[in-house]
């Protein structure tokens, strides 16, 4: 496909594992594609950036403009996505000016939070959202566009906001939905 790496360029880069069906843009930017996983049919748009160690399961879809800081590691499981400019940091440093701040600084200077980011089974991030360190985004959970998501959003349930809170109930047909699909592509 057009403005994606071929498989052959793919599987020159060394991702620690890579799928079928995956297509990233050749304007993506991954700097150390051996700490990254990739399952099956994920596409990876224009502009995104993954650092760090981070695990795509399959059916994911990461749309352009997000960055990634895997710093402590990025889940994001199967039928997952996040929307264009979302930005998901599993590192962060302390801002309360206690400590200083930055890679160029020593480590025992500052006092970075990391913590693993999760996103469940069919859950979805709106534009240009913002997921915190230690984050887990709940099975079927959907988070609203230009939302700060510094807490977990449960199982099925639509957040957004600054911080992000409850707004509504998410419909539960998603599995079915996926059985459906998988009965065709099998």
């Amino acid at each position: 496909m057009l403005g994606y790496f071929n498989r052959d360029e793919l599987e020159t880069m060394g991702f620690k594992s890579l799928g079928e069906d995956v297509l990233i843009s050749r304007k993506a930017s991954i700097p150390n594609p051996a700490n990254i996983s990739i399952g099956n049919n994920v596409r990876i748009d224009d502009f995104v950036l993954m650092t760090g160690n981070i695990w795509l399961r399959s059916y994911i879809h990461i749309s352009a403009f997000c960055s990634l800081g895997g710093r402590a590691g990025i889940v994001m499981k199967d039928f997952s996505g996040l929307s264009a400019g979302v930005k998901v940091f599993s590192a962060s440093d302390d801002y309360s000016g206690a400590f200083m701040t930055n890679p160029t600084v020593p480590e025992n200077l500052t006092n970075v939070t990391a913590a693993v980011v999760i996103f469940e089974k069919h859950s979805i991030v709106g534009a240009n959202s913002v997921i915190l360190p230690g984050v887990e985004v709940g099975e079927g959970a959907a988070v609203g566009a230009l939302s700060l998501v510094t807490k977990d959003v449960p199982a099925f349930e639509i957040h957004a906001g600054v911080p992000a809170r409850k707004i509504s109930e998410r419909k539960r047909n998603l599995n079915k939905l996926e059985e459906q699909l998988m009965g065709v592509v099998r």
